[in-house]
């Protein structure tokens, strides 16, 4: 197969059925090999910032000098960025030849006795896996695609896991309270193994910790056994001071957002939990490596006049901290907000946050219709709130229409959806 033809063949594969669990995964890996035995992996979960936290541990490592392969899901504008070794992304006839090596066993395992279907997630996993073996990584870091305990990545044996934070997401899959999810959330910590988790609820760290005890794992929980303090915040980033294993004065990330410096502080804490096992990463490389991370659409600003600023916000703790850092960090002037969301999402507490910084709201659709809330219902939750609104449905001239409504001085924020803002940000750079 070629490239867009084995992508043709992937998005057809189903993405989420019954009874799942990681047979399949664990199956087909040993068919190929079981590559994940062949590098060290850092596993990363949480409900919010587990995306930019591996993208700070993956430019870490590499500062110090190390191969590396990032993992990440969903891409913004092309498949080939969910797999990156040393920030570069997987060639496209890499891609394709791997998932070509990977469809017959697809087909052989389906037709098995008791035949063992293999979801999207599984492939696309089986295919980074196989790509970091070939490009001998030192390291590779791992992000999970939903939940934990029967994400496809949990067949590693990571020399640390990391759970960010615990927000109510996918509760029809994880569960319908905070303990439920923290509990799938907290089948990636392994025994033996480091856990680093930047959790503020105790409830949920109960949950983490008598895993953690379970297992025979240390649990460092940033905020608490580590320290930090803002120092400074503008539309290029934040810059912040920590004390962990070492102190750090001055650290810098050009990402914009107190958030941020949260899941900073957590990525230094996964890569000094690595001393465990005689790897010490100099400073400098946490400078450099917090510094150089490049971790697009979170609250980037991808043009001026008006600006436009896009994030992958996708519930409502994430859009809650997009309202503080536009609130307290920034002046944006008015702000026209764009908007689509997924069905399963906390909609109403998304468009609160949304509503408490912008004057005005387009709603439009995502490019994933199965997955998209209906416009009525966002409509609905916006009227709540108070403010004015128009429904575009198509993304192009929801985004053009945004512009127009902006003044020189004003924001436009995309928000709402990772799909939501790769379009816009494919968009906004044409135009």
């Amino acid at each position: 197969m070629n490239y867009d033809e084995a992508l043709d063949w992937l998005y057809n594969v189903r993405r989420f059925g019954p009874k799942r669990t990681l047979g399949p995964t664990r199956h087909v890996l040993k068919l190929l090999g079981d590559p994940q035995e062949g590098f060290n992996s850092i596993h990363v979960g949480g409900s919010n910032g587990k995306g930019s936290t591996s993208a700070m541990i993956a430019s870490i490592l590499e500062a110090g000098g190390s191969r590396v392969g990032l993992f990440t899901s969903p891409h913004l504008e092309e498949f080939i960025e969910r797999v990156k070794v040393d920030d570069m992304e997987i060639p496209r006839e890499d891609a394709a030849r791997l998932l070509t090596e990977i469809r017959p066993l697809f087909e052989e395992m389906l037709g098995l006795p008791e035949p063992m279907p293999l979801r999207f997630f599984d492939i696309v996993t089986a295919m980074a896996f196989l790509y970091f073996r070939e490009k001998a990584v030192d390291y590779a870091v791992l992000e999970v695609g939903l939940g934990g305990r029967l994400d496809a990545t949990n067949v590693v044996d990571p020399l640390v896991s990391v759970i960010t934070n615990i927000g109510y997401e996918h509760t029809n899959i994880l569960g319908d309270t905070l303990p439920e999810i923290a509990g799938e959330k907290a089948g990636i910590i392994k025994q033996g193994r480091p856990l680093v988790t930047a959790t503020r609820d105790d409830e949920v760290f109960k949950v983490f910790g008598e895993k953690a005890q379970e297992l025979g794992s240390e649990v460092i929980r940033v905020g608490y056994d580590t320290e930090f303090r803002k120092v400074g915040a503008k539309m290029s980033g934040m810059t912040f001071d920590l004390r962990s294993r070492m102190e750090y004065k001055g650290l810098k990330v050009p990402l914009l957002g107190e958030h941020q410096i949260t899941n900073a502080a957590t990525a230094v804490a996964a890569v000094e939990a690595l001393s465990r096992y005689g790897v010490d990463v100099p400073e400098q490389a946490v400078r450099e490596g917090l510094q150089g991370v490049y971790w697009p659409a979170r609250l980037e600003v991808v043009r001026t006049g008006p600006t436009v600023v896009l994030d992958c916000a996708k519930d409502a703790e994430a859009t809650e901290a997009v309202r503080r850092t536009l609130e307290g960090d920034v002046d944006a002037g008015r702000i026209v907000a764009v908007v689509s969301m997924s069905s399963d999402k906390n909609i109403p507490g998304m468009i609160r946050n949304i509503a408490a910084v912008s004057e005005r709201f387009i709603v439009t659709t995502h490019s994933v219709m199965g997955r998209a809330a209906s416009l009525e219902l966002i409509a609905e939750e916006i009227t709540k709130n108070g403010r004015p609104y128009e429904v575009i449905e198509d993304e192009k001239a929801a985004f053009t229409r945004a512009l127009e409504l902006a003044g020189e001085e004003d924001t436009v924020l995309v928000i709402g959806s990772v799909f939501l803002a790769g379009a816009a940000r494919s968009f906004y750079k044409q135009g």
